[in-house]
């Protein structure tokens, strides 16, 4: 069971520049699940010095945002890597998002080079970080240094890579991001779906993050302010849901029920596995309405 940060909500993680001081300021204010400080491609090449000294300074009294702090680097392969981590290190975020995870052996070598004290976060974006993407997940469970807590799923460098259309409604897309969420699933990691490039577009983003809800991705990474509201109401449980929870849960409260292991509610089959659910769906639900985490 997950414990501490990684019991937070994760319905929203909205990616910032680090190279925008405004935008890093702001983060303080925002009601995003987590911010992903952006070191990697929100930041221009020549900006990558400047933006590791914005988050330096940002972080020089503990976290910013209020949520989950996440700081993403360039890749393993990059020149920049080494000092992305260095000020990642002295940051001390929640999580570091690694990009372009291709492997077992990325993960490796990411668990290693991170160490002990910060979690792992794994960005899946390549044909072949889908097609290892079970024996990813599996590693991340629990090998290593830093154990991997969140699959990221980056569909726009997807739809590059492999010239998939991410239309209609990502139909050919799907049995991709299923793998993620299922491998994901199966071994107790968090799972984040792919931004929506078009914010103006409500409409749109709300039919792509309600489709993501019902692959069962814990959330969605955004790349706009507006969108954080919306996607936090998508991905809670509307109050008939919690509604039902509550029926359900006081149905096999009932001395008339404590030992049944199966009984008729409002004219349909309810089991104890319908009533494990429930509770966990009201200590979900919990935890998103609960404080707001300041460490």
């Amino acid at each position: 069971m997950m414990s501490g940060i990684n019991s937070y909500p994760l319905r929203s993680a909205l990616y910032l520049p680090a190279s925008n001081q405004r935008a890093i300021e702001k983060a303080r204010t925002l009601s995003a699940d987590a911010v992903i400080f952006d070191l990697e491609d929100a930041v221009a090449p020549n900006e990558k010095e400047a933006a590791r000294r914005n988050l330096l300074l940002a972080f020089a009294n503990g976290p910013v945002a209020s949520g989950i702090n996440v700081i993403r680097v360039n890749s393993l392969d990059t020149e920049d890597f080494s000092a992305d981590l260095k000020a990642a290190r002295q940051c001390r975020p929640d999580a570091v998002l690694i990009p372009k995870i291709c492997s077992v052996d990325d993960v490796r070598g990411a668990s290693e080079r991170l160490g002990g004290g910060l979690d792992l976060w794994c960005m899946i974006e390549t044909a072949e970080g889908l097609e290892n993407i079970s024996a990813i997940a599996a590693y991340g469970r629990g090998e290593g240094k830093s154990v991997a807590r969140c699959l990221v799923v980056g569909t726009n460098d997807i739809v590059r890579e492999t010239g998939v259309s991410a239309q209609p409604d990502r139909l050919f897309m799907q049995p991709w991001l299923m793998a993620v969420v299922l491998a994901a699933k199966a071994n107790g990691l968090r799972v984040l779906d792919g931004v929506w490039n078009d914010f103006r577009n409500e409409d749109g983003f709300a039919k792509e993050a309600s489709q993501g809800r019902l692959m069962g991705f814990d959330g969605k990474t955004l790349i706009h302010p507006v969108q954080i509201e919306p996607t936090n109401g998508i991905f809670s449980p509307s109050a008939e849901v919690i509604a039902e929870a509550h029926a359900i849960i006081a149905a096999f409260e009932d001395p008339a029920n404590v030992d049944k292991g199966a009984i008729n509610l409002g004219g349909r089959m309810v089991e104890r596995l319908h009533l494990e659910m429930a509770r966990s769906l009201l200590e979900r639900h919990a935890t998103m309405t609960g404080t707001r985490r300041l460490r």
